[in-house]
């Protein structure tokens, strides 16, 4: 048996009207802890439209919250043991139909790939694609979705090849730079391509030679927190402001995106000016576990910097712990930057959950973020890279905390309002009902 069926029961649904296209969701995991807004949007999809879930890779649980774990049945999930099967597959797509499995493979990997790592994930997506080509048609799969342009787009778009379906996909920050080299001709293959902010819809659009040009459609993420508290009076936060120390909170990958370095330049000013703060900087390496080598420099910049008193890293935070984390510092900061190689981040959605839960947000004006850290409304904004901006934006709000308090409603507000998951994810769904009625009204004509 090459696939995994997780044992928790899903969670019980009224039954969905007849005729609503069949989605097949492809990703390397899921649940997985770093993406709780994938599973917010995988669970509301399943609301509106019947939806599964196959994975390319074997189930990691590890850190995912209780909701997650709760969630888990019935993903179908591929991992090492699947070899065998994706190779027999394959070997019998090349014999049954040589020419068209030639064109699939010179199509997904004659490419000149920035690294043997990603070339693997892209021939893994491949053989997984020819498995699961023959899956879907067997299983009247109508439409397949990627929400990740790299090894599960391959995957997806092999596969609606062999089912004879069409596939969507989705784009956002780091994927646009540095690009996979078949990002372009992927863009132009899908029935459609969803944007997660305004500022890299635009960058979808222009990508290569406007492939995904009029096919691109702006849907936010979903808020990834359950019930947040009502925090439109005077918040823990807000009011915290007003005693010392003032309680600080970075989340994230130790990412060169993220510039976490920046900020630990910018507590060392913070505690030569004289301010009295503590920094929460809570994260794990690139990869789902561990620090990682840039946490390792993190670690040693704090040390060089003498800021172990000022600065505690904990490592990773499981999503349980999230709300009480949130609840307990007084302002977020995201000190995100745009790496020399293009890389960036779009939205990061600790920043979505921290305004939620009526935070402050200090921030920089990379890529997105402006569209929810708004200066002087729901935040502060400063360039990217620059620690003295970011010390004096961190100091300014513990100087005025009823600034701060009004900005942290403001937050708050702003993020129900553009992340409400019941709002996005029935947006989502009827996209995927319309343009796969379109499409298969085009294919009749």
């Amino acid at each position: 048996m090459t696939e995994q069926r997780l044992s928790a029961a899903p969670e019980a649904r009224a039954p969905l009207p007849a005729g609503l296209p069949h989605v097949a969701c492809v990703l390397l995991w899921y649940p997985l802890f770093t993406q709780p807004f994938i599973f917010r949007e995988v669970e509301g999809l399943k609301k509106h439209l019947p939806l599964s879930v196959y994975t390319l890779y074997a189930p990691n649980l590890r850190h995912c919250s209780t909701e997650m774990r709760a969630a888990a049945g019935g993903v179908r999930s591929f991992g090492a043991r699947a070899l065998f099967r994706f190779t027999l597959e394959a070997l019998r797509q090349m014999l049954t139909r040589p020419l068209r499995f030639c064109r699939l493979f010179r199509r997904s990997m004659f490419h000149r790939w920035r690294s043997l790592e990603v070339l693997g994930e892209n021939l893994w997506a491949f053989g997984a694609g020819c498995c699961l080509g023959r899956i879907f048609r067997e299983e009247g799969i109508d439409l397949i979705y990627a929400p990740w342009p790299r090894g599960t787009a391959t995957a997806a778009w092999v596969a609606a090849d062999i089912a004879g379906i069409p596939f969507a996909t989705s784009a956002r920050g780091d994927n646009l730079a540095p690009a996979d080299p078949d990002l372009a001709a992927k863009l132009g293959a899908a029935l459609f391509v969803r944007a997660n902010n305004a500022a890299d819809l635009a960058r979808i659009e222009s990508f290569g030679e406007g492939e995904a040009q009029g096919k691109t459609v702006l849907v936010y993420n979903s808020l990834t927190l359950p019930e947040c508290p009502d925090r439109a009076d005077e918040g823990p936060a807000a009011r915290r402001l007003e005693h010392a120390p003032v309680r600080l909170l970075a989340l994230g990958r130790f990412d060169v995106t993220k510039g976490f370095d920046v900020l630990l330049r910018a507590c060392a000013l913070l505690r030569e000016r004289g301010l009295d703060f503590r920094l929460t900087l809570a994260g794990g390496g690139g990869k789902v576990m561990g620090l990682g080598h840039l946490g390792a420099e993190l670690l040693r910049m704090r040390k060089e910097l003498g800021l172990e008193e000022q600065v505690s890293m904990p490592g990773l935070i499981s999503h349980n712990e999230l709300p009480r984390i949130l609840g307990e510092h007084d302002i977020f900061v995201a000190p995100c930057v745009v790496h020399a190689s293009g890389r960036r981040d779009g939205i990061p959605n600790t920043v979505i959950e921290a305004l939620a839960y009526g935070l402050p947000v200090v921030s920089t004006t990379v890529n997105a973020l402006p569209e929810v850290v708004r200066d002087h409304q729901t935040g502060l904004a400063v360039a990217p890279g620059d620690a003295d901006a970011l010390a004096r934006a961190v100091a300014w709000l513990a100087a005025h905390p009823e600034e701060a308090r009004r900005m942290g409603r403001n937050g708050a507000r702003l993020a129900r309002e553009m992340f409400d998951p019941h709002t996005n994810n029935l947006r989502l769904a009827e996209l995927f009902i319309s343009r796969y009625a379109h499409w298969k009204k085009s294919c009749a004509a």
